[in-house]
This record gives C-alpha cells, structure tokens and sequence, in this order.
C-alpha cells in the first residue's frame, strides 16, 4: 500500500517510510491511497478473536509488503502484553444499550497507549533493518507524552524530546513523563499552550536544518501509525455489542481529531457506524465547524479537561482531504489561509462533514454535574473528558435502539481537580504508579521560543 499527502506535492511513500517521516514535505498529512473494504460476513467471523489476533488483521493491509507477518504479530502481542485487562479495551454498561470504552488500561492509564506502545516497536523495527536512528520530537496537551515515551525509552534507536505546556498539564500527567530517566528522554516545558508546542513541532519538521543532519520522527497523531492502531479498538467493541448484524454509534471526546478520524476510517471500511459523536470541551472548534461552518481562531481557554484544549487540530486536515474530494491543491490552499486567519468550508465539504459526523460542547460546571451524576448512578468514576464524551452521547443520540458507546480515554486518577469538583474523592494510583509523587522529575522549562527549543535539541543529541 501506498500513502499520499493531503496537499497533493510530496511523493508517496511505502509503510515504513512514512512511518519515520511522519509529516509530509509538503506540510501535509499522509493517508493510505486506498482503503481496505471488509465485507459483512469477513467481520462477522473475527466475532471470537482475542484483541491481538483482531489488530492484525485489521491493520495488516497496511503494513503488507513493508513488515513481516510473524514479526508483526510479535509486535502487536508485545505492545499489548502490559495492559491490566484481559479483554485489552474492555467495555462498561452505565445505562440502557450505553456503554463505556474503557482505553485507559495501558502503562500509562490513557487511549494514547494503543497506538504508541505499538508505534514505538514498529519505529525500532524499521530503524534496525536500515541500521539508522531517528530524532522523536513530539507536542502533547498532557497523555501523548508519557505514552510515547514509555513506548520509546527503552529503544537505543531514538532520542525522543517532548513538548508540553508548562503548568498546563495535570500534575499525574507531568510527572508520568518527567519521572522518566533515562539518556535518550528529554521533556521540554514550554511557556506557552498546546497549540504552540505543536506549531513548534510542525514548524521543525518543515526546516530540519537544526539538526545538523539528523533525521526528526513523529509520534503525533500526525503519525499515520498512530491513527491505523486506533482503528482496531472500534472494531472490537462493536462486535462486542453486536455488529456487524446491527449498527453501532460512538461518542469521542476530541481535541487534535485523531481518535474520532480513526472511527471514520472503520465506517469506510465496512463497520455499520450509525453516528460519530464529536465532543468538546469550551475549546470548541471542531463542534463549531461541524455546527455553523465556523472555523475561526478563538482563544484558548484552560479547563478540567486539558488534554481537549487545543484549537488547531492537526488531523481534520485528513477529514478535509476527503471532504474535497481528496483535492490537495484545495486543502493546500485552505491551510495556508487558515493559518492567515479565519476560514470556512465550501459548500460540498461542510455538507459532507455534517454527513458523517455530529458534535456537542461541554463546558466544566456540566463536565462536573456528569461525573457526579454518573458516580450517583453507577458508582462507576468517569474522568473528565469521558464525561465530555457520555453527555454529547446523551444529547446526540438519535436512535436509542441503536447501541451507544462512548470511549474512555484516559482514567480518573489523572485529573484530581476534576473529579474533587464534582464531589468525588479521587482514586488512588495503580500498583505500577503508587510512588510517583516519590519519583524524581527532570526537565526543562523554556520560553515560547521556537530557537530556543531547535537549540535546546540540537545540543542533545
């Protein structure tokens, strides 16, 4: 399988090459030139498949060619033998035909950990059969960090720096990354938001030259790994419920569109998704351009759901590629205005994201009524972004025959604020965890300076 750029000028690349670019040269997102196509009957048949045997053949259409199957079915039973369930993505009833998608349980208790515990043995694979190494630079709003990192750290292949907005991340999710010391882990506090490291990181992939002839990677979700892996998870719990005898919606609390866009993918594969619910905190572009075809830059406010709280979200671009009829002039016209200022969509694509796609704002007070009111009801504990999540699901919903699942992306004993907000008490850290506030933290803090933080790489690898 080939994979092209969303704005149409930079070669296709194989798996692996694009694996290790991560960001096109043209300032693009690379998508798979076509799509596998799963009939009713091949997805009916994996209805009794562990988590592991079902990721392979979900995603092996687009490593085949690149990777070996039995070196890749190694990697797939090895990114997942960590987790704590069984089950991998294990689901949990909290009312009628409602269901919970618990992706929280990784080493690093967040959805982050499908796709880069896999991401990380794939990088190191490729890099091993071509004898090189790879310069990680990653922007993480609070989960993507640790999970890249505890995916990475122990490759002698990579040096991984991540960027994180300094006092803007939850203090569970600093630490899960400034706790780690190992040579090649290098966290950079930025004295800005989300949205400045991840043009900071774009920024670098566009102008390497700072790295004095060192090749960079991604572990964002502009990494098309990222987003393959991601897509396995809504296969499994819809044949938990049924499919694809019967159709299935979900509900996804999303800031940088990734997650969701993974969803979209398994709709156009063959999976009978009914709805595809996004929500958002009062970050709300993306329900705003779903809503009322405003794409406009507003600024960004600091909630209880901070992994949400970006405004720039790098992988509608993907959606858009699409939603243009996979026209790369257009969307290399439309980002290089957006990034000038406000924009909205043509007609045709704003019809089609509204086809496939419908969204709802949360703002903190509610944030804090849902969990509240799920924990009265259940005594099941939701963290914020999943609250987020199950009530744009409650208010969308537009057919209650049809199951509704919402994912769980990250577990309640990140985000204490929210949850004693609402009047709960917070959970205590898991076994592999219950000494991190012990733990010795290092990294940097830096002004939001794009010199600066090229410097600051430059000088360490």
């Amino acid at each position: 399988m080939k994979y092209i750029s969303t704005r149409g000028k930079a070669p296709a690349l194989s798996f692996s090459d694009v694996l290790l670019a991560g960001l096109a040269n043209d300032g693009g997102l690379y998508v798979p030139e076509t799509l596998p196509h799963y009939s009713k009957e091949e997805i009916a048949s994996w209805a009794d498949l562990s988590y592991q045997e079902l990721a392979f053949n979900v995603m092996w259409p687009f490593v085949e060619g690149d990777i070996p199957a039995d070196a890749f079915k190694s990697m797939i039973h090895d990114a997942y033998a960590n987790f704590n369930h069984q089950a991998i993505a294990p689901m949990v009833q909290t009312d009628n035909n409602e269901w919970v998608l618990e992706l929280f349980r990784g080493p690093t208790l967040a959805f982050k950990d499908f796709a880069l515990q896999l991401l990380g043995r794939l990088m190191d694979y490729v890099l091993s059969e071509r004898n090189e190494k790879l310069v990680i630079m990653g922007a993480t709003s609070g989960d993507t960090g640790s999970a890249a990192i505890e995916g990475c750290r122990h490759s002698d292949r990579l040096n991984i720096f991540i960027l994180h907005p300094y006092q803007r991340v939850s203090e569970v999710q600093r630490r899960q990354m400034t706790t780690v010391i190992d040579d090649n882990v290098f966290n950079i506090a930025v004295k800005g938001n989300f949205d400045d490291c991840q043009g900071m990181v774009k920024a670098s992939f566009a102008d390497q030259s700072f790295l004095n002839g060192a090749k960079l990677g991604a572990v964002n979700s502009i990494n098309w790994a990222r987003i393959m892996a991601q897509i396995v998870y809504y296969f499994s719990s819809a044949l938990s419920v049924g499919a694809p005898h019967r159709k299935v919606s979900f509900s996804v609390p999303t800031g940088n569109f990734g997650d969701i866009f993974a969803g979209y993918l398994a709709k156009k594969m063959g999976l009978p998704i009914d709805q595809l619910v996004v929500a958002t905190n009062q970050n709300d572009i993306l329900h705003r351009v779903i809503a009322q075809n405003d794409m406009s830059r507003q600024s960004l406010n600091v909630t209880l759901s901070p992994s949400m709280d970006i405004m720039v979200s790098s992988n509608f671009e993907r959606l858009l590629f699409d939603a243009h009829g996979r026209d790369g002039a257009a969307i290399d016209d439309l980002m290089s205005r957006f990034n000038k200022g406000d924009v909205s969509l043509n007609d045709q694509a704003w019809s089609y994201v509204k086809e496939h796609f419908d969204s709802y704002k949360v703002d903190d007070e509610k944030t804090c009524d849902v969990i509240a009111k799920v924990f009265a009801d259940t005594q099941y504990l939701l963290d914020p972004h999943t609250a987020i999540g199950l009530e744009a699901a409650r208010q969308c919903r537009k057919d209650a025959s049809v199951p509704m699942i919402t994912l769980a992306t990250a577990h309640p004993v990140k985000f204490p604020e929210a949850v004693e907000k609402a009047g709960c008490q917070t959970p205590v850290l898991p076994e592999h965890m219950k000494d991190l506030f012990e733990r010795e933290e290092s990294y940097t803090v830096l002004d939001n300076s794009l010199s600066d933080v090229q410097a600051f790489v430059s000088n360490n690898i």
